[in-house]
């Protein structure tokens, strides 16, 4: 069956670059350009490695005394490697080496509730999205009332904390630059000090937001219904394997279709901007 697979995946992703490439004339280098692309690689080993923070819920986490992942992004990473009739295997990573270990080859994809942004589009290849996230604040519910706008997030008395190298870190930075940051580097979390009482509030996503409610009661999301910013979210891959990428977009595109993305939300009660 294994075997089986490969041969239609690898003839597809095979035929439809010689087809593109015939058009311009250079049908040999398609066929390379297959033969060594990721896809290849990941049917011809029988594993797919998957790099993921497991500190994102309910994205990617662990349940306590737990080694292994489970969430969102977990459930996925196994519906694509039985997809390509091959094992997964979870790489621990962090947000500020995601992209390195990329690049380092360590594994063949990032998933781990990952949005898009342009600067990572100069560095690292982008699926299409599989939904659409936005940015909200969170504060301890005994501070609530002391927000009444995003304007109020603006201020040198407030501190925010922050995840290094995340979206969020860069949304605060550039959106609310007059509050006082305080970095925390992963495993930390912005939202950690929050509960811990040392930042006044952190912005993260509709994601987070919804499922740190359901598992602190100290903590509230504000502003739910102004979240900031639309964020794509997607797969991380090679910035230089666009035959490993079409085949990821082809993968999402056909589970869209299929309601698998909206089973999978479903099933990890995921909010997501319409």
């Amino acid at each position: 069956m294994k075997q089986t697979r490969r041969t239609i995946f690898l003839g597809a992703a095979l035929g439809m670059l010689g087809f593109v490439a015939t058009l311009h004339g250079t049908p040999a280098l398609a066929q390379q350009a297959a033969q060594t692309s990721l896809l290849n690689q990941i049917q011809e080993r029988g594993v797919l490695k998957v790099g993921t923070t497991g500190d994102y819920y309910p994205m990617t986490f662990r349940d306590v005394g737990q080694t292994d992942f489970v969430g969102h992004q977990i459930d996925a990473a196994r519906e694509l490697a039985k997809d390509l009739g091959v094992e997964v295997e979870f790489v621990t990573t962090d947000w500020k080496t995601m992209i390195t270990g990329l690049q380092a080859s360590r594994y063949d994809i990032a998933m781990s509730g990952t949005s898009m942004s342009l600067s990572r589009a100069k560095v690292v290849g982008m699926s299409t999205p599989w939904g659409i996230n936005g940015f909200v604040p969170i504060v301890l519910k005994q501070n609530v009332d002391r927000f009444k706008t995003w304007d109020d997030l603006n201020s040198t008395d407030v501190t925010a904390g922050v995840t290094l190298g995340t979206t969020m870190e860069d949304y605060i930075r550039a959106e609310l630059p007059n509050a006082k940051i305080r970095s925390v580097e992963s495993p930390g979390n912005g939202w950690q000090e929050v509960l811990a009482g040392r930042s006044d509030y952190t912005v993260t996503t509709l994601i987070e937001a919804s499922g740190l409610q359901e598992r602190y009661d100290q903590i509230q999301m504000i502003f739910p219904d102004q979240a900031r910013s639309t964020l794509p979210m997607a797969f991380l891959t090679p910035i230089d394997d666009q035959v490993w990428l079409n085949y990821v977009n082809n993968w999402i595109f056909l589970k869209q279709s299929a309601g698998y993305f909206d089973q999978l939300n479903e099933t990890w009660h995921v909010e997501l901007k319409k």
